[in-house]
Formats: structure tokens, sequence, C-alpha cells
């Protein structure tokens, strides 16, 4: 089933990756950084140059200096599945961004496969890894 597990927990969930999204956009590391559990991991199997990330400190120091290529992106997310299972939790969600770069507009949409933990009532991620799925390149402003 794609959502099973207390309701409360899902929605939990959801807002979880809502912040993420939220933080993103607004490129907040601050508040992208408190997603993410201590010893979190964090993989771009589509990224080789990055590849997998493990530990907070080092997941939020390698976003500060990627963000600096997506100036002005807006980025949303959904959840495709959310099931809870005591005090974890699997999700996958859906991503679709749009950032201007080169002198080109990006549109890419991706899907991550997450596990989350709920740590002292809170839920983090951590564990997430991202796939792209599509990818569209369009002069800037079209």
């Amino acid at each position: 089933m794609p959502y099973s597990g207390p309701i409360e927990d899902r929605l939990a969930i959801r807002e979880l990756l809502e912040a993420y999204a939220d933080a993103v956009t607004r490129c907040d590391a601050e508040a992208w950084g408190a997603t993410w559990a201590d010893d979190a991991e964090w993989s771009l199997p589509d990224y080789p140059e990055i590849g997998i990330t493990r530990g907070h400190e080092a997941i939020v120091a390698m976003w500060i200096e990627a963000m600096k290529s997506y100036p002005g992106i807006m980025f949303e997310a959904w959840p495709g599945s959310i099931e809870v299972d005591g005090d974890s939790a699997v999700m996958r969600s859906y991503t679709s961004e749009v950032y201007d770069q080169d002198g080109n507009t990006l549109r890419d949409r991706g899907v991550y496969e997450d596990t989350c933990i709920k740590v002292d009532g809170k839920w983090l991620f951590k564990s997430r890894s991202f796939i792209n799925i599509h990818r569209q390149c369009a002069p800037r402003g079209c």
C-alpha cells in the first residue's frame, strides 16, 4: 500500500518534505539542514562527481556549494508514497525544479527514495537517493 501507518506521522513526514522544498526555494541552508538527521546519507547516483555524502555537516556544506549553480531556483516536491513503521518510514517523492543556468532555463523532474526517522518526536531524513527522470532546456525566459 503506498500510504500506511498513522495519519499524524504521514502528515508530519509530508510537512518535512514541504519544509525541505521551501528551504531549497528560499536558499535557506539552516532550514534545509534542519530536515536531516545527524548521521544522514545523501546519494546522487546521476552525479558521479558527487556520489554519496554522509553526515549532517558534510551534507549541508555540499548543498551550500551546489546551490551556487542554481540561482533563482523554484523547487517543488510531493510524495508518491509514505509507509510508516514505528519511528521509521520510507517515502518515494517526486520533484520539479526550474532554474536559469548558462543562459538557459532548465526544468528538471526527478524522484527521491527516502528513509525517515523520528528523533525526539520530530521526523528527519535519514537517507535520500535522487534519480533524474526528465530534463528540459530552453533559451532563458522561454
